[in-house]
C-alpha cells in the first residue's frame, strides 16, 4: 500500500504532540509494511532545514517539503473578515505548496492521501484533480471545540467577540470539508462523536497516538513527589491552562504543602507568565530533552481548560508510570479512570486535594503511575495502532 501523508508542518523534532502524532503515525504505517510518501509545509514559525532531518525521514519517509509564511497579519485578519473562508485555515494555502503536490501525485500512484489536521486541507482540490487516491482527515482535534471553548473563558469583551467569529468560520469549514473527504481518523472517541453531530456518516476509525514503549524504559527508582508541567506554550490552551493554575491554584497548592516544587517547562512560553514569580515556581522554558525533564519528577499536572483532540503529554506521562492529575477535559479521549491510573480535578480545591491525597500516601500515589503504565502497554503501543490503520485502509480502497 501505497501513502501519501501531507503534514501541516514539519514533524520534527518530537518535542510537542502535533510532531509526535504525525510522526509516530507514519512510521506506525512503515513498520506495518507500507510505503509511506511524507510532504510537509515547512512554515516559518516552525522551519525546520531538511538536511538536519534524521536520515529516517529521507530514506523510508521519502521526505519533501516546501517553505511557507504561515504569519497572521492584520492586513490577512482585516481582508478575512470580509471574506467566507477560515483565516486560521487559509494562511496554510500557498500556490506553491498546491503546485510541489501536484507534482507528486502526477509522478506517484498513491492508494491513501493522509491530510494531517484541517490546515492540510486546503488542498483537496488539488489531489481530486490529480489523484484517484482515497483522502482520509486525520483529525488531531475538533479545531471549533478549540476556538469555541477559548471564547467561553475570554474576559476581554473584544477579544471574545472575534474569537467567537473565528469558531463560526472554523465551524463552516470543518463541516464543508467532512463532506469532501472519503474516510475520516480522528484521535479520541468524544471527537469521533463530535464530527458525528456535525453530520459525518462516512467511512470513520478512532486511532488514538501511539508512542513506542521501547523508547519510554522506566528507571526502576521513584522519582520525587514534585510536580510539573510541559507543553508547547505558544498553544493557547496550554497558556490558559498555566496562567489559571499558577492564579488560582498555586497559592492553596503551596501554602499547605511549603516545599513543595512546581517545574514549568515548554517553548514560546509567554514573557507575561513568566513574570509572574511565586514560591517553589520554576520556569524552565523550552528543554532540549522531554524525557530527562519528566525523569526525576513523578507528578505531572495537566490543567488543560479548553482544547479538544488528545494530549500526547498524558499518553508520555502513563508510558513513563508518571502520576497525573489532569482536569476533565485534559484527559478527553484517553482511556483512563479517575483514582486507577489518573486523578482528575477540575477546581483549585480538587487539585490541591488531589496533590494532599498523593504526599500523605505516597505508595497511593506511585501505584497510580504504575496502573498507568499498565494503560499505556495494553493501549496505546504504535505496532498495534498503525496495524489496525492499516487494514481499515484496505478495506477502504477494496
Amino acid at each position: 500500500m501505497k501513502i501519501l501523508q501531507i503534514c501541516h508542518r514539519v514533524p520534527f523534532p518530537p518535542l510537542d504532540g502535533g510532531n509526535i502524532a504525525m510522526f509516530n503515525i507514519a512510521k506506525s504505517l512503515a513498520d506495518n509494511d507500507c510505503e509511506v510518501h511524507q510532504f510537509a509545509l515547512n512554515t516559518n514559525k516552525h522551519y525546520v532545514t531538511p538536511e538536519s532531518l534524521p536520515s529516517y525521514f529521507h530514506d523510508t519517509l521519502h521526505f519533501d517539503s516546501v517553505s511557507i509564511n504561515t504569519n497572521v497579519t492584520l492586513g490577512g485578519a482585516l481582508k478575512n473578515l470580509f471574506g467566507s473562508g477560515s483565516y486560521n485555515v487559509d494562511r496554510f494555502y500557498s500556490k506553491e505548496v498546491e503546485e510541489k503536490i501536484s507534482g507528486i501525485l502526477s509522478e506517484n500512484d498513491f492508494d491513501i492521501v493522509q491530510l494531517e489536521t484541517l490546515f492540510a486541507c486546503p488542498y483537496i482540490p488539488v489531489i481530486r484533480k490529480n489523484s484517484q487516491s482515497k483522502i482520509v482527515l486525520r483529525a488531531h482535534n475538533a479545531e471549533r471545540v478549540i476556538w469555541k471553548r477559548l471564547s467561553e473563558g475570554c474576559r476581554n469583551p473584544l477579544k471574545k467577540i472575534y474569537l467567537k467569529f473565528l469558531a463560526s468560520r472554523i465551524e463552516r469549514y470543518e463541516k464543508k470539508v467532512l463532506e469532501e473527504i472519503d474516510a475520516l481518523v480522528p484521535i479520541t472517541p468524544v471527537d469521533a462523536d463530535i464530527f458525528i453531530s456535525e453530520g459525518y456518516s462516512g467511512p470513520m476509525l478512532t486511532v488514538p497516538i501511539g508512542l513506542d514503549g521501547n523508547e519510554y524504559s522506566l528507571s526502576g527508582k521513584r522519582a520525587k513527589l514534585n510536580l510539573f508541567h510541559i507543553g508547547s506554550m505558544d498553544w493557547l490552551p496550554n497558556q490558559e491552562a498555566v496562567k489559571w493554575f499558577v492564579e488560582k491554584c498555586w497559592d492553596l497548592i503551596s501554602t499547605k504543602h511549603p516545599g513543595l516544587q512546581l517545574h514549568l517547562a515548554g517553548r514560546g512560553f509567554p514573557s507575561s507568565l513568566m513574570s509572574v514569580r511565586k514560591p517553589g515556581i520554576n520556569y524552565q522554558g523550552k528543554v532540549d530533552d522531554a524525557m530527562r525533564f519528566m525523569s526525576d519528577k513523578q507528578v505531572m499536572v495537566v490543567p488543560i481548560r479548553s482544547g479538544s483532540g488528545m494530549r500526547v503529554k498524558i499518553v508520555q506521562g502513563l508510558a513513563l508510570g508518571k502520576t497525573i492529575i489532569s482536569t476533565s477535559i485534559g484527559a478527553e479521549g484517553i482511556d483512563v479512570i479517575d483514582g486507577e491510573n489518573i486523578l482528575i480535578a477540575d477546581t483549585p480545591e480538587e487539585f490541591q486535594n488531589q496533590i494532599s491525597k498523593c504526599i500523605a500516601d505516597t505508595d497511593y500515589c506511585y501505584k497510580i503511575g504504575e496502573n498507568g503504565r499498565k494503560l499505556f502497554e495494553a493501549k496505546y503501543s504504535n505496532e498495534a495502532l498503525g496495524k489496525s490503520l492499516k487494514t481499515f485502509y484496505e478495506t477502504l480502497i477494496s
